[in-house]
């Protein structure tokens, strides 16, 4: 075999302990992802069930497997060898899904970025990963073509989505050469290439929610064994079901929910290459979805259609996950009295591909994120690392076979893995009956007058107003408690924010948690900062607060 291109995951010494506690969890020595969720459905004679619906479009898994090999044999074409790094910038389009297969067929690897990311932030990706190829959707390219400058290597410029007819054909300033001319003429034949179950396969970006983002790189046994784990035993998906939702393929989250887990089942997925609540919805009737992937906003989002149950035919779902930020309870309760779905509330990481906590069907339960994963084990443990009582809160530590692998990063490692442990930066509880409770993010833990306050404990409550629909609570500095809460808070339409209004939601948030939870200071806000991947951006509000105080209009003392 040709030897690799260079590999810069963290020292071996520094990666996290995998466990494989399920029979035929490992995979193979020799693995290829693209043959697994595609090339073997077609070999066992299920070529011509749909892998993929994209509006009126059908795709089924004999097309995809020739889409995938044409892309594989394209980039090998355009010098691209096992190991070499191929960046997309793509919409949630069968471009994507078989360029991001045809990078596995080949042995190499995918580095998917946002579509949402900035010059500044593109460029971060690009010297950090050293694609050889950057592929990237002609309505997304002008934040590519600036960033192109600053490039520190080399890199192929592909542009996909030509022009229709009668439009204009030139390739926009920065690009090299269409995609479907690299297609064109590229053989419908392709043999996988034998990776390794512990190459590497792909480098996902963490969203940056808590700073600049970080390289989380992922094998080809990482990507099945989380499909054989959280999709196997907690979605149970066959071959007749159909996932949808609105996630990003370039986010680990949308990667294994509209990607990885329904072809490693045969199943097909329904990609939207863009969102809003009403085509989201309207997706899920025509297209007949089963499983549902999106945010906890998406879903209050959704919730704030009065007609929702009535205007769209919702009737096919049986499972909605929801994972990157926690689940109000609120939510949860609306959403099942409203639908008859219960959500599915998840926790997981880009760190470690997928979810490893989860509710389960007809145990889950509203406020709880749920219980280990089979195949996973959890515990909660004190600063020095050391398991406590259940009912206490400490740091969430879990092991699995999954774990991080940091690209390049060794001193975040040290953070992130500490004694074998993967530490996700999350304070939870473990209720008696094994239950994991999400408390806050350890970094959102306020500490006001010697009282520890969860910010996110606080929005749930205030979530629960008529008013309220979203809020996030952080640390604002004050000269005697220290540090006292303050609520960023999003109205509904038509309501309009006053001291009355903050003063009603200060008591209303006194009557439903211990006083000292109150938020002091409240700011009615248009928006929430929040990253490509829909997390709020607690830090920047936090820096807000430490450098410029009161900026927005506040209520409260």
């Amino acid at each position: 075999m040709a030897p690799m291109a260079s590999d810069r995951r963290v020292p071996s010494e520094l990666w996290p302990e995998f466990v494989y506690t399920i029979d035929g969890l490992r995979a193979p020595e020799r693995v290829n992802l693209a043959t697994c969720l595609v090339d073997v459905h077609v070999a066992e004679g299920r070529g011509e069930h749909p892998a993929i619906l994209a509006g009126d479009r059908s795709i089924s898994y004999a097309e995809l497997q020739r889409m995938v090999n044409r892309a594989g044999r394209a980039l090998a074409a355009l010098g691209v060898a096992p190991g070499d790094r191929v960046a997309l910038r793509l919409p949630n389009s069968p471009d994507f899904v078989a360029l991001w297969l045809g990078i596995q067929k080949i042995g190499a690897v995918a580095v998917s970025t946002m579509p949402m990311l900035r010059a500044r932030e593109l460029a971060y990706v690009v010297n950090d990963s050293q694609p050889k190829v950057v592929v990237c959707a002609s309505d997304l390219i002008d934040e590519l073509a600036r960033a192109r400058a600053a490039f520190t290597s080399p890199a192929t410029l592909v542009v996909a989505r030509r022009p229709k007819d009668g439009a204009d054909a030139r390739l926009p300033p920065g690009g090299d050469l269409w995609l479907d001319e690299a297609v064109r003429d590229a053989s419908a034949d392709l043999d996988p290439w034998p990776s390794g179950r512990d190459d590497l396969a792909l480098i996902a970006y963490t969203s940056g929610s808590t700073g600049v983002p970080k390289g989380a790189t992922h094998a080809p046994g990482d990507i099945l064994a989380s499909a054989d784990t959280y999709a196997r035993y907690v979605l149970r998906p066959s071959p007749s079901d159909r996932f949808g939702g609105h996630p990003t393929l370039a986010f680990t989250f949308g990667l294994g929910g509209l990607l990885v887990f329904p072809f490693r089942f045969g199943a097909t997925t329904v990609l939207l290459d863009q969102f809003t609540p009403p085509l989201l919805m309207e997706a899920v009737g025509r297209q007949r979805v089963t499983i549902l992937f999106c945010a906890a906003t998406t879903y209050r989002l959704l919730l704030q259609d009065p007609l929702l149950e009535q205007r769209y035919d919702l009737s096919s779902l049986h499972t909605c996950v929801s994972a990157g930020e926690t689940l109000p309870a609120s939510v949860f309760e609306e959403w099942k009295r409203r639908t008859g779905v219960e959500i599915l509330d998840g926790l997981g990481s880009t760190e470690m591909f997928h979810i490893f906590i989860s509710a389960t069907h007809g145990a889950a339960r509203a406020g709880a994120t749920g219980t280990p994963v089979p195949g996973y084990e959890a515990r909660v443990l004190s600063d020095a690392l050391e398991e406590v009582p259940r009912g206490t809160q400490g740091l969430l530590a879990v092991k699995g076979p999954t774990g991080c692998r940091y690209w390049n990063q060794p001193e975040r490692q040290r953070d992130y893995v500490r004694g074998g442990w993967n530490l996700t930066g999350d304070l939870y509880v473990q209720d008696e009956d094994g239950q994991f409770r999400f408390e806050c993010r350890h970094d959102d833990l306020i500490i006001c007058g010697g009282y520890n306050i969860a910010g996110p404990e606080v929005e749930d409550v205030l979530l629960q107003h008529p008013a309220v629909l979203e809020a996030a609570v952080v640390a604002s500095p004050d000269e005697v408690r220290g540090f006292v809460p303050k609520a960023f808070i999003v109205l509904k339409q038509g309501v309009t924010g006053s001291d009355e209004l903050a003063h009603a939601l200060q008591e209303h948030v006194k009557a439903e948690l211990a006083p000292y939870k109150y938020p002091r200071r409240i700011a009615f806000v248009p928006a929430l900062p929040r990253t490509e991947t829909g997390k709020v951006r607690r830090a920047v509000l936090r820096e807000q607060e430490r450098e410029a105080g009161q900026g927005l209009r506040t209520s409260g003392t």
